[in-house]
């Protein structure tokens, strides 16, 4: 199977090619970022840039094994500089090298260099490298497949709920599509990038002693997409089943989870007030195959499954996503860029009155003039409730 052009994304990298900014392509393993910088290696090259200017390292490639030496790398990258034009340098999972800040920091004060850069973990934005490298470098938050990705494989005799069911069943990692309708590939496969997320990026690196305990984490969190939680809620749930942690060991499992991007958080955000509130985040997973992998099941829950991927889709549209408060009632999304506000509620269905009231209620409440949405997987046609526009979220996802 092809690989899918990652078109946004691909878009992106072109905008900001030969600009003096360091390109730091970030997002959970597997999600698709070394193929990304691959497709934009072969658009360089089919726009006449020649195989002599490019060099490109993946370090998890053990034949680059010397170069994880900060001084071999840089010797290295110097010795293979194009003289009379630009070279384009692309470091492939950067986070491999022992203090790759210095590197990356000495080559970008070379006029020549066009540095583009990924890594699998949030902290390759913090501490040294984002200290050296202030305002100096433009973030590319990966994230799976979108939807609209996902079903352009299939093409058009196939409808959109069957895709978006094998979507929702089969993950939206890019290489899970190559086992077909096999799901038991798909979970063995899943299963895999599972375990070196959670051993390699997130135990070993973090020190965590108790890995059983950190996947009990995880399994809460995905269990609990759509509802509020709290570090003190975990460690009270874990120690009513007779396991011993506290809230503060919750919060450092949560943080290096949002740090290796399995999981994601939504913070609340006061719609009437306009403020953004600290307590009660919600989390959402990274990949709902992830989800089904982990709860069986008992993670067929369609309402906070397709809530999981509108939020994932916001972020793709770089949106800043929270969860809206308005009095004691709840906005399911406030998604917010430089045009403002979008408000948004998510629901399997609607077609019950007393549930259609019920969603429809906090958007009337709002007093601004923002876009209101409220999505469904009923398949109706699009409606207005006084500039409420209820439609299908299929076709919002790829549209």
């Amino acid at each position: 199977m092809a690989d899918i052009a990652r078109t946004d994304f691909l878009e992106r990298l072109k905008a900001h090619k030969d600009k003096h900014v360091i390109k730091v392509i970030t997002g959970v393993r597997r999600c698709g970022k070394s193929t990304l910088m691959a497709m934009f290696k072969d658009y360089l090259l089919q726009s006449g840039v020649l195989p002599s200017q490019i060099i490109f390292l993946n370090f998890e490639d053990y034949d680059n094994f010397e170069l994880l030496n900060p001084k071999n790398l840089h010797d290295y990258v110097k010795s293979c500089l194009y003289e009379g034009g630009m070279t384009y340098v692309f470091f492939d999972e950067i986070q491999n090298v022992e203090n790759f800040q210095r590197v990356v920091d000495s080559l970008f004060l070379k006029q020549d260099i066009d540095l583009y850069i990924t890594g699998s973990n949030a902290y390759l934005l913090s501490g040294e490298l984002a200290t050296l490298l202030s305002g100096r470098f433009v973030t590319i938050e990966m994230l799976p497949l979108s939807f609209k990705e996902f079903s352009s494989v299939f093409g058009q005799n196939m409808s959109l709920s069957e895709k978006y069911r094998r979507y929702v069943e089969q993950s939206s990692f890019p290489y899970a599509l190559h086992f077909g309708n096999d799901k038991k590939e798909v979970m063995d496969y899943l299963s895999g990038i599972f375990s070196t997320i959670v051993l390699k990026d997130v135990v070993s690196r973090n020190k965590i002693a108790d890995p059983k305990m950190l996947e009990s984490v995880v399994r809460f969190i995905f269990s609990s997409i759509g509802s509020p939680v709290s570090a003190k809620k975990i460690a009270d749930t874990m120690v009513s089943a007779g396991r011993k942690i506290d809230a503060k060991t919750i919060e450092k499992y949560i943080s290096a989870l949002q740090d290796s991007f399995i999981i994601y958080e939504a913070k609340r955000y006061d719609v009437k007030g306009k403020l953004y509130l600290k307590l009660l985040e919600k989390y959402y997973a990274v990949d709902t195959g992830l989800r089904f992998l982990l709860l069986g099941q008992k993670g067929n829950d369609t309402g906070h499954i397709l809530e999981n991927i509108v939020y994932l889709e916001l972020l793709r549209r770089r949106y800043d996503v929270y969860v809206g408060k308005l009095d004691d009632m709840e906005i399911d999304f406030v998604a917010q860029n430089q045009e403002g506000n979008t408000y948004i509620q998510v629901s399997a269905t609607v077609r019950d009155e007393s549930t259609l009231a019920r969603e429809l209620r906090p958007l009337r409440l709002i007093r601004d003039s923002y876009p209101k949405l409220l999505l469904t997987l009923d398949d109706d046609p699009v409606a207005d409730y006084d500039g409420i526009k209820r439609m299908n979220a299929l076709e919002w996802l790829v549209g």
